[in-house]
């Protein structure tokens, strides 16, 4: 009896003391959980990090681990890592139904190391299709077939028959380019600028694209004020009545003469007069124009972007315009075109290189509109290297310090990081160096199919731009607005 109760008491007291086991174990373990979970939010690269892979950049082949034979892999970088925030689950694909879609169009001959930066900046603030007319370098085999293989960009030749269908085009039969016709260099480049975006209007219609812009490969929309820095966002909120917006431009002030990669090297913006108070441009205008003739290197007006609709037209590389209404414009307060004019020492030689003008104050009226882009060509076409450096370091290379603390505290110099923290994540995510490889791996399987795609869409295009029946008079149409300087004292 005693044995029995002895047994059947035992797992009483073995109960109680285990239930009071476990009630400390679990005290004891809530904070510490609570602890470690804390930890993990606060980890720079975030919890999801620890959960997943570090291909955070969908639609992006990865890098292959061997070094490609070409050199441009080297250029462009090829580390996987990756922390900044935007970044994270992004999709650069074209397929992307969100809307507006938005489109660009250019006209380049630079090389993969200005142009990938270029392209994916873009594709990342929400730009879907890229319309490049290419020639020089952006035409070559190396350049060319690595583009071809980007999702959303559309490689259109200067090719024989594009110029001999583009001679039958409208533009000729039209006064407002008149005065740029039959000239070299610079001229020559603004005319086939607006031939080029008459094209690329059908081509972003036939793709179903909302937007359109124009911008040069050394221009960057820099959409401040928009809600995720996104230009879709931007756009979405343009009203409906709105045919056009204007992005004032602001210009690169470099403050080194050695730089390399623009895009990731320059913060110092001047900014545009419509951003600025009349009376601190003009109280400032002599110490802003950094001992030149004007308050910008080069042009002043801007950029614009049109709504895809009937009779869109180009007005010049600076405007869209309309064959049957007068648009309804709207300048834009915050967002604003980065140009990064001049930002390399290379670029006076590049230029002068491009352009076969006699250097005397006549003959450089032939080829260039501005008065800057004329003194860079004669320095650089009868100066030294040393003498060259120099006239560039006095008048480009922004170095008195108190200077520029000035003009930043005054508002006419401004501070950006944006862009270059993006395409500098976007190097170091090796997405550069990823498209490169992985375009000359794949070139030899797919470059006859690509070919002959192209040709049957450009015959479709040629045929579409050349329809132009129900214009009307183009005498009455506004006239093209070429680059321009801001105003001047």
């Amino acid at each position: 009896m005693a044995s029995g109760l002895y047994t059947s008491s035992k797992p009483s007291l073995s109960s109680s003391s285990s239930s009071s086991s476990w009630l400390f174990l679990l005290v004891t373990l809530i904070p510490i959980s609570l602890a470690c979970f804390a930890f993990l939010l606060q980890w720079p690269e975030g919890i999801n990090d620890w959960f997943t892979d570090n291909h955070l950049l969908q639609g992006i082949t990865s890098i292959s681990k061997k070094r490609s034979d070409s050199g441009c892999v080297s250029l462009l970088g090829q580390s996987h890592a990756t922390s900044f925030p935007y970044l994270k689950d992004l999709n650069l694909d074209s397929k992307q139904d969100l809307k507006p879609r938005i489109c660009i169009t250019t006209s380049t001959s630079a090389g993969l190391e200005q142009t990938l930066p270029w392209i994916f900046y873009h594709k990342v603030i929400g730009v879907s299709t890229f319309y490049l007319f290419v020639e020089g370098t952006a035409a070559s085999p190396n350049v060319s077939r690595v583009l071809k293989t980007i999702p959303g960009v559309k490689v259109i030749y200067r090719t024989r028959e594009l110029e001999e269908e583009q001679d039958k085009s409208r533009i000729w039969n039209e006064t407002w380019l008149q005065k740029f016709f039959y000239k070299p260099c610079n001229y020559e480049l603004f005319v086939k600028q607006n031939l080029n975006m008459e094209m690329a209007i059908t081509m972003a219609r036939d793709d179903g694209m909302d937007w359109i812009l124009h911008l040069d490969t050394d221009e960057l929309v820099h959409p401040s004020g928009a809600s995720e820095y996104s230009l879709k966002t931007l756009f979405r909120d343009v009203p409906e009545d709105v045919d056009a917006v204007i992005f004032p431009n602001y210009e690169s002030s470099v403050e080194r003469d050695d730089i390399k990669a623009p895009f990731t090297e320059v913060s110092m913006f001047k900014k545009n007069y419509e951003h600025v108070p009349r009376d601190v441009y003009y109280g400032n205008y002599k110490e802003a124009a950094h001992g030149n003739n004007n308050y910008f290197l080069t042009y002043g007006n801007g950029k614009s972007a049109a709504r895809i609709q009937d009779h869109l037209r180009p007005n010049g590389a600076h405007r869209w315009y309309n064959y049957k209404k007068n648009p309804n414009f709207i300048f834009l307060d915050e967002a604003v075109v980065l140009h990064y004019t001049y930002s390399r020492f290379s670029d006076l030689t590049s230029r002068r290189d491009r352009c076969g003008c006699k250097p005397t104050r006549e003959d450089v009226k032939r080829c260039f509109m501005l008065e800057f882009d004329r003194d860079a060509f004669i320095i650089a076409s009868t100066s030294t290297s040393e003498e060259m450096l120099q006239w560039y370091r006095e008048h480009v290379v922004w170095t008195d310090e108190k200077l520029k603390l000035k003009l930043l505290k005054k508002g006419i110099l401004t501070r950006i990081y944006a862009p270059m923290v993006i395409i500098q994540e976007l190097r170091e995510a090796g997405v550069f160096s990823s498209v490169v490889t992985s375009a000359h791996m794949s070139f030899s399987n797919n470059s006859s199919n690509i070919a002959r795609k192209s040709s049957s869409s450009f015959q479709a295009t040629v045929r579409k731009v050349l329809e132009f029946d129900d214009l009307v008079d183009e005498s009455k149409a506004e006239s093209a607005l070429p680059p321009q300087y801001p105003p001047s004292v």
